[in-house]
């Protein structure tokens, strides 16, 4: 009679011949498998990210404290709210995210009225569908974009709630600014739920369209640097500046490595490194 299986024997793993593909990237590739299913391990490490997206999409952002710490760091700050009164409702009707709410549009009047001149560039900070992402991420990234702006005047801080992209244009116009960037919490990946990214507009006002702004993504640690992002947001605004737009009619100049020596930093035959840039993402 033969023996039963041990559970070493009923949970061997196969492995995949892609596994040392792994090292260069967050990527689901190369679980492995345990019969015709994935893993356990891989299994619960994809249940405990799809928590984390859910998580990141329902925290709650913290104004109050965040414009504690930007005071510390010499910001002053504005906080407003957007016409969608609370969570649910952004998430149902995005277009009340897009607009504030007439009790922000006072407060924002009331700053521009008594500013001795309008800004050339006014920042916001939107919780957006990760306010975990302003959280860890916004603070340091506005003092890094302070540092590679040396000769623009930058206006108060705005603190936005339940906050879309299109919101930044009407703050923007509101205090008269000559651009905005709106720092904003993406939709969280599944191996990303604290993604930062930041929306350029040039001569910002309601009615822009995504096709007129900026987009610079990606901001975290594993992602884009905050001073890589200054770099590029400083760029940009300076060509926003020469040409007097943004959006479509704005490039930006910033080098990216060669395919050649991403291939050679990764080990990797070029035809891979073809292969994959092939495929494309895109973020809302």
């Amino acid at each position: 009679m033969s023996a039963e299986p041990t559970p070493t024997d009923t949970a061997l793993v196969l492995p995949d011949p892609w596994t040392a593909l792994r090292a260069y990237t967050p990527a689901r590739i190369a679980l492995g498998r345990t019969g015709a299913s994935q893993p356990t391990a891989a299994l619960l490490a994809f249940s405990l990210a799809h928590a984390q997206a859910r998580d990141a999409v329902h925290e709650a952002f913290d104004a109050a404290s965040m414009s504690i710490e930007l005071q510390a760091d010499g910001f002053h700050s504005i906080s407003v709210h957007s016409r969608a009164t609370d969570r649910p409702m952004y998430l149902r009707r995005p277009d009340l995210g897009r607009r504030l709410d007439a009790a922000s549009c006072d407060r924002l009047r009331q700053a521009a009225d008594s500013a001795n001149a309008a800004p050339d560039l006014v920042l916001v900070v939107a919780d957006g569908l990760s306010a975990l992402a302003v959280t860890r991420h916004a603070q340091p990234m506005i003092k890094a974009i302070r540092a590679r702006l040396p000769g623009w005047s930058i206006g108060p801080v705005v603190l936005a709630e339940q906050a879309r992209v299109a919101l930044g244009d009407e703050a923007g116009e509101l205090l008269g600014a000559r651009a905005v960037a709106l720092l904003v919490g993406e939709r969280p990946g599944l191996s990303s739920p604290d993604s930062l990214g930041i929306y350029l507009t040039w001569a910002p006002r309601v009615g822009r369209s995504d096709a007129e702004r900026n987009c610079i993504s990606n901001i975290r640690p594993e992602g884009l640097t905050y001073d890589q992002a200054a770099a590029t947001l400083a760029g940009l605004l300076e060509g926003a500046k020469r040409l007097g737009a943004s959006g479509i009619m704005l490039k930006d100049e910033t080098l990216a490595p060669a395919p050649d020596a991403l291939g050679a930093r990764l080990d990797l035959g070029l035809d891979l490194i073809r292969a994959s840039d092939a495929s494309t993402d895109t973020t809302d």
